[in-house]
């Protein structure tokens, strides 16, 4: 599972986590139902946002009951039966998930990462990618969204990769993700039947779409650095402060162009909120490696923006110093990665247990159930957990009411 928006189970009220996971296990049962059970490793945490805003823009004359339907036991409830999401915003997600997976799935072909180096995986890998392109286009067709908006966007992304060098500004590198995810954002709004809603959040898809790009690509510094490969931050000559300067104003444009969008309901626009808004502050926390508490970050005792410790590694790069054990899992393809995590997905280890070997790097990772960083550097605050942030601060000039 991937994406930068990754809420805590602490951070969510009991309400919220069963909205948020209405939406994932929606979006999830859309891609197998749609699309064949292998298309549900399309499935990512930034993708049900889209489902998420088509619910929160649309009137619920029938009831909430209106978008959600039952589903049958799933190992990843315990065999429990659950109330998932349903309809047009959970079919737009899967489409926008597969084309942008097959896209991810084309670049690490062109770069000949693992086993994809071998013809005969990046052959079968390329048929993959074109079956989950034609998928999501057929999907998107349905609804009257064109995705050949965002296949262009994406092919565009390695011609400007190569003409970029020291001192190209980092957004020209961005600017094709950013085009893709505002033309998803913005057809929320049509779906939803509010069209005065479609400039808002293109301006928000655009800003997100720019901070998925630099937080990926913050994360990967090092990792890119130790195996040669190409990353914007490092090729543009782009410091950590910088970058750090575009992801703050980004997050920050998100929350006020959300201010402009009108939703069904403050209710129904909470769960949008919560993740464009808290969660999207915590994300680049989390991929600078500074405070766990989203917004102590951002404000001083004076008023003006200060980061409390310095631009380290992210948390996921490996550690140097002494040579490690020998790992209990071998470093895998991408293919060969995604049928073992395909296999610890549907016997629950990735999300129930306390600790798994990553499928393709056989790092030691814990489960999804067991992760929390809503705790980090919150000092004598005390409630860490309550409400929508550890201090209490979050939610200063924040029209949410801290309900969320």
């Amino acid at each position: 599972m991937f994406g930068i928006i990754r809420p805590c189970r602490h951070r969510l009220s009991e309400g919220m986590r069963a909205e948020w996971m209405a939406h994932l296990c929606g979006l999830c049962l859309t891609l197998r139902g749609d699309h064949g059970q292998f298309a549900r490793i399309a499935t990512n945490y930034d993708g049900l946002i889209i489902s998420v805003l088509v619910e929160a823009q649309s009137p619920r004359s029938d009831g909430a009951n209106s978008w959600r339907r039952t589903a049958g036991p799933c190992p990843l409830r315990g065999m429990r039966t659950a109330s998932v999401a349903k309809g047009e915003g959970a079919r737009l997600a899967a489409s926008v998930s597969l084309v942008l997976a097959s896209a991810k799935m084309r670049d690490h072909v062109a770069d000949g990462d693992g086993m994809l180096a071998r013809r005969p995986v990046a052959a079968a890998a390329r048929k993959v990618a074109a079956k989950w392109d034609r998928a999501g286009a057929r999907t998107g067709s349905d609804l009257g969204f064109d995705t050949s908006v965002l296949v262009e966007a994406v092919e565009r992304q390695s011609g400007i990769e190569a003409l970029a060098g020291l001192g190209t500004p980092l957004l020209e590198v961005t600017e094709p993700t950013e085009t893709a995810t505002a033309a998803a954002f913005g057809y929320t709004a049509v779906l939803a039947g509010r069209p005065e809603n479609r400039a808002p959040l293109e301006e928000a898809g655009r800003l997100f779409g720019r901070l998925a790009h630099l937080l990926d690509a913050v994360e990967d510094l090092a990792e890119d650095a130790e195996a040669g490969a190409w990353n914007p931050i490092a090729a543009t000559g782009t410091d950590l402060a910088e970058a750090r300067r575009l992801c703050d104003d980004a997050a920050h444009g998100v929350r006020l162009a959300l201010r402009e969008v009108e939703f069904g309901s403050k209710g129904q626009g909470r769960l949008a909120h919560l993740l464009l808004v808290h969660e999207l502050e915590r994300a680049v926390d989390r991929a600078f490696g500074t405070s766990g508490c989203g917004h102590q970050a951002h404000h001083g005792t004076d008023g003006h923006q200060e980061h409390q410790g310095a631009f380290g590694p992210p948390p996921v790069m490996p550690p140097g110093a002494p040579p490690e054990p020998p790992r209990q899992g071998r470093r895998r393809g991408l293919l060969a990665g995604c049928a073992v995590w395909s296999a610890l997905f549907c016997t629950c280890q990735i999300c129930c247990s306390g600790e798994y070997n990553d499928p393709w790097d056989g790092e030691k990772r814990e489960g999804w159930c067991h992760k929390c960083d809503c705790c980090d550097n919150c000092g004598d605050c005390g409630n860490c957990c309550d409400c929508c942030d550890c201090c209490g601060k979050c939610c200063e000039g924040c029209d949410c009411g801290c309900d969320c």
